[in-house]
């Protein structure tokens, strides 16, 4: 495999805090080397001046794992969710789901917590870890039975495994397909409280405190929500929260003319709770950003928003979008990227995530000023998206995965 030798760029790597220009050489599919040294002659050059090149991002609890929008994406590991035909609740169906993307991307499956995804009988953690999964997940839907959740949680601590959580009340929840509000009330939407969801929060953190088990929050998109796990964490719990765009860039208000693209899970909020979002990433109390990769068919979604299936696609976007947290201050370049290398790369012992030598040879270069806009029929796959015809900025130039340059935009 051909030597690659990036000089000139910006070089973020959150892992290590290192942000300065350097040459980044790679060999053998893996980093050989970050300094200041000329690259060897038998290394392909690539000038990176006015680019940035970081660790390639991890998206952290897709319902898909598409390579070529990955690609486009700067992406090049996926945490798969359990939500799969047939669901990840068997240690075969774990590790056939972990070679799914190979050569392209590295898929990092999460088993099904219960069987069949139905919240009732636990599945095989324990199996599951040994096929590959990197941590246990509740689906689309969270647990209804705070029996079974306890026992889970109490099952995930002997195993090491994070459990990767839907947080929202099932009972309240059912049937609805907006926030409670003067949106949905206008509109005729079938619509939960808010409160739904940090009803489901306040119930899992307490349970995970009473377990020492590690939680994670897959979607945290209420202030409420926000300001418990906040304050769980400054007491100690192991509870980490996500997010995906759509909940700092949106509002409740994105559903006028019943838009079904933007029929979400959790629905879009109000106003008051998008800021909090923002808020909470800045802050740190959501320490992940993940794009939700869920690219419904068009026969899914372009139906009445209240029969519309929810979801979004989002590998493409992902970078992008990530980065308007940075034109709007709410963090710095470093912090932004963290969401989606460094901290998914901990949280789930993910050997990607960093750029130092030795590492593996993920990386993705990308030009952070250069305008563009989202259009879904441009996408390599589903191109159901909330975000369609918005102007952005941030475009992905080069995707290397494993040493080997798999995406040129």
């Amino acid at each position: 495999m051909t030597a690659l030798a990036f000089t000139g760029a910006r070089v973020v790597d959150p892992a290590t805090g290192f942000d300065g220009r350097a040459t980044v050489l790679v060999r053998d599919r893996v980093i050989a080397g970050i300094g200041d040294a000329a690259p060897p002659s038998d290394a392909e050059i690539i000038d990176a001046s006015g680019l940035v090149l970081a660790p390639g991002l991890i998206d952290a609890g897709v319902f898909r794992a598409d390579p070529l929008a990955c690609h486009a994406g700067g992406i090049t590991r996926v945490v798969l969710m359990p939500d799969q035909r047939p669901p990840l609740d068997d240690p075969a169906l774990v590790a056939f789901a972990r070679e799914v993307g190979k050569p392209d991307v590295w898929v990092h499956p999460l088993v099904a917590a219960t069987r069949d995804l139905a919240g009732q009988e636990l599945a095989e953690i324990g199996l599951g870890k040994a096929a590959g999964a990197v941590g246990i997940a509740t689906g689309r839907e969270g647990i209804a039975n705070s029996a079974v959740m306890h026992r889970l949680l109490a099952y995930s601590r002997a195993f090491d495994m994070v459990v990767v959580t839907h947080a929202e009340d099932a009972a309240l929840v059912a049937g609805a397909v907006a926030t409670e509000g003067d949106y949905a009330t206008r509109f005729g939407l079938a619509a939960a409280p808010a409160f739904a969801e940090s009803l489901a929060i306040a119930r899992d953190i307490r349970l995970a405190e009473a377990t020492g088990a590690r939680l994670h929050i897959r979607q945290v998109t209420t202030a409420e929500g926000i300001a418990l796990v906040r304050a769980a964490q400054e007491r100690g719990v192991h509870v980490t929260a996500g997010v995906t765009p759509a909940h700092w860039l949106l509002n409740e208000t994105a559903v006028a003319g019943f838009r079904s693209f933007a029929r979400l899970s959790p629905p879009l909020r109000c106003e008051d709770d998008r800021r909090a979002v923002e808020a909470g990433l800045a802050d740190g109390t959501i320490s992940i950003v993940t794009s939700g990769h869920d690219p419904r068919t068009q026969e899914d979604k372009r139906l009445p928003f209240a029969d519309a299936m929810p979801g979004m696609a989002g590998a493409e976007t992902l970078l992008a979008l990530a980065l308007s947290l940075v034109r709007s201050g709410a963090m710095d370049l470093p912090a932004a990227l963290k969401t989606m290398t460094a901290a998914p790369a901990t949280l789930f012992g993910l050997e990607g995530g960093r750029l130092t030598a030795g590492a593996a040879a993920d990386l993705v270069l990308f030009d952070e000023g250069s305008p563009w806009r989202i259009d879904g029929d441009r996408f390599t796959g589903a191109g159901n998206t909330p975000f369609d015809n918005l102007p952005v900025q941030g475009r992905v130039r080069m995707t290397v995965k494993g040493g080997e340059l798999v995406w040129r935009g």
